[in-house]
């Protein structure tokens, strides 16, 4: 793994547009779709949040190919409840020929051991309420739903169940 800078932009672009298209463009409004790509995964906003010093973008790799990605937030950076005693764990992705590989586990450990280290009490993120594989595997390593909150794609609004894993206390 490697922490994202600045001059990852490109590689952070390609890869976010990729993977969230492989997940999610086969059932959104094309044209709502090809907007959201446009706009939150551009390379103007991705720079902004790149050079956050609450947000951190981590890169995984399989040999010295880039195969996923995360991004936690801390504060202020948080998409929702902003809690001083969390991060959000906003994205996290993995290409399609490299999931089921343990890839997705691996980066949740680490942003446990990155929250651990800060003194977080929990984890929290948003995942579709209609992507039961995820939902699944978030819950498998101990994430529980404690409410949700609307997600846009383009005009579309769908629905994010919000799911916090609690850390272990010191």
């Amino acid at each position: 793994m490697k922490r994202c800078t600045p001059e990852d932009l490109e590689d952070l672009v390609e890869i976010s547009r990729k993977t969230f298209s492989d997940a999610f463009e086969a059932v959104n409004d094309p044209e709502d779709f090809q907007n959201y790509l446009n706009t939150a995964l551009s390379s103007k906003v991705l720079l902004n949040e790149l050079q956050s010093p609450l947000s951190h973008f981590y890169f995984v790799y399989s040999e010295e190919m880039i195969v996923g990605f995360f991004k936690y937030n801390e504060g202020e950076a948080q998409t929702d409840l902003k809690d001083p005693q969390a991060i959000e764990l906003e994205r996290i992705y993995v290409l399609t020929e490299y999931q089921n590989k343990g890839l997705g586990r691996r980066m949740i450990n680490e942003v446990i051991q990155k929250a651990s280290e800060m003194g977080k009490r929990y984890i929290w993120l948003g995942v579709w309420e209609e992507n039961p594989g995820a939902i699944a595997f978030y819950e498998s390593l101990g994430f529980e739903k404690f409410g949700k909150h609307p997600y846009y794609i383009g005009k579309d609004k769908q629905m994010d169940w919000l799911m916090k894993l609690q850390l272990p206390t010191l």
